[in-house]
């Protein structure tokens, strides 16, 4: 199991507990120090379900620089988004965690967590 984390989020550090508390066996990834490909992007994009400005943090302070409040969230506009993410991680939402089945899930909550605990 790999969690992407920035660790001074809040959700990240209770997703991390959570983890430890259940005995999982994981790799931590500090997404802004070693940041996603394009490819492994858009592998968890594939795995969530999820479009690019699905997982974009749009609150933070480069998200209102780009204005991308403002962009289009369509299939055309796809690849414009992906590079701001890649270009910017700190515009991925937070954290995301594979299971080693490749289940992937957005571990802000205690229950999306637990869900790929097996």
């Amino acid at each position: 199991m790999e969690i992407w984390i920035n660790p001074r989020c809040s959700k990240c550090r209770s997703a991390i507990s959570l983890l430890d508390a259940e005995g999982a066996d994981y790799t931590v990834r500090r997404y802004l120090e070693e940041p996603p490909t394009r490819q492994e992007l858009e592998e968890v994009l594939g795995r969530l379900g999820l479009e690019p400005w699905d997982i974009a943090r749009t609150g933070e302070a480069v998200a209102r620089e780009l204005d991308l409040a403002s962009w289009e969230r369509e299939p055309a506009a796809r690849d414009r988004w992906l590079d701001a993410l890649v270009a910017h991680p700190i515009l991925i939402q937070r954290p995301i965690i594979t299971a080693d089945d490749g289940t992937t899930v957005i571990g802000r909550t205690p229950e999306s967590v637990r869900s790929v605990l097996g």
